[in-house]
């Protein structure tokens, strides 16, 4: 009969070898670290690593245990590597200048997407105030290349809701244009069905909307199925279309700030389908810039086509006890199921711990653009 206890005490005394053999490796490692700096060689060895998880693989057993001693090795590698970051110098930060605060006053040009009494504006006033000077631009395309190409100083575009989730147009966006985010504002969204005066909902047959106002309000739509929806521009524009049109059989789905600016009727309010509906708006600039108190980093990264290559970069944030608040992947142009990641993370981009995390992926990330570094909002 196999004795329990005895078991445990042999595994015991096994683990505790175990983890004085480890220290010993990573002391090591500090030696291997000190040789790259003085020498200016990489940390990472791609063919060195393979060479060893093959060798070390093959002095198991067993198939399966090889496989685990190769996965055990794997992580025992990716951890010396974390530590020979933390020795070398590098200084992200450096290209990134840091501001008081954000400018809001008649100077600042601020382009936002939309036009009058759409949510944008509404995320615009309420961040920037009314002093600036303000635009309003037609797509999220126009407002990024007008910030890329320095015709506005800012830029406001949403980027998240609660019920729908990422804007994919807007990630995509951000890896085409030189912007950055330099800080975000939360605003609570409450669609309503819009009309001419004295029209009733028996005789609305169609509804103009941004598509994220109708998938918002999708459960509505469905209890009205003799109404026809149209993707047609931002939220306000579908309401200024239908004061234009003077169609009472047309409505659009926009906030109650565009039934104000318009002169239209709210038919039905709170017509999103979740209670809590929120939008996240990023304020984008072309300046390298973050402000003081910054805490939440925006970054986007593509990995080789291989194995565990998505967990050896989350496991730098780990790593350095940073708290990670969002993934999302997006489809890289021209290449067959491959995708670049976006992730968010708390931290400022002077923390020793967000320099080491950028450090790591840097170093095996195919690429890395380091997307903004901001004042976070609860969303």
């Amino acid at each position: 009969m196999i004795d329990l206890k005895r078991s445990r005490e042999e595994i015991d005394k096994i683990d505790a070898k175990i983890v004085e053999l480890f220290e010993q490796r990573m002391k090591i490692s500090q030696n291997v670290a000190e040789y790259k700096i003085n020498t200016g060689k990489p940390v990472l060895d791609r063919e060195r690593e393979k060479q060893k998880l093959d060798s070390v693989e093959q002095l198991a057993n067993s198939e399966y245990n090889g496989q685990a001693v190769r996965e055990l090795f794997s992580q025992i590698m990716s951890m010396s590597r974390k530590l020979q970051y933390t020795m070398m110098n590098y200084n992200q930060a450096g290209e990134f200048h840091k501001i008081t605060e954000i400018p809001k006053n008649k100077e600042t040009k601020v382009l936002y997407f939309g036009t009058k009494g759409s949510y944008s504006e509404q995320a615009m006033e309420e961040y920037f105030g009314t002093e600036i000077t303000c635009f309003g631009a037609s797509s999220f395309y126009e407002v990024m290349s007008k910030v890329a190409n320095g015709e506005v100083d800012y830029g406001v575009l949403p980027i998240e809701n609660t019920t729908t989730g990422g804007i994919t147009d807007i990630y995509d966006l951000l890896v085409e244009f030189d912007n950055y985010i330099v800080a975000e504002q939360v605003l609570k969204v409450d669609q309503a069905l819009l009309s001419l005066s004295g029209a009733n909902l028996s005789e609305i047959r169609t509804v103009y909307s941004h598509p994220q106002g109708i998938l918002q309000s999708r459960k509505f739509l469905a209890q009205n199925p003799n109404i026809k929806t149209v993707e047609y521009g931002s939220t306000a524009g579908c309401a200024k279309k239908v004061l234009e049109d003077g169609d009472k059989t047309q409505a659009a789905i926009a906030s109650i700030r565009a039934a104000s600016t318009y002169g239209l009727e709210v038919l039905a309010s709170n017509i999103n389908y979740e209670e809590v509906n929120s939008t996240r708006f990023i304020i984008i600039t072309k300046q390298r810039q973050f402000c003081e108190g910054s805490n939440k980093m925006s970054i986007c990264f593509t990995l080789p086509h291989e194995s565990g290559s998505l967990y050896n970069m989350l496991s730098h944030i780990i790593f350095n006890n940073l708290n990670m608040s969002k993934i999302e992947s997006r489809p890289i142009p021209g290449k067959k199921f491959e995708y670049r990641f976006f992730v968010d993370f708390d931290g400022c981009i002077e923390d020793a711990s967000v320099i080491n995390t950028l450090r790591g992926i840097e170093a095996e990330a195919l690429d890395i653009k380091i997307l903004g570094n901001y004042i976070g909002v609860d969303m």
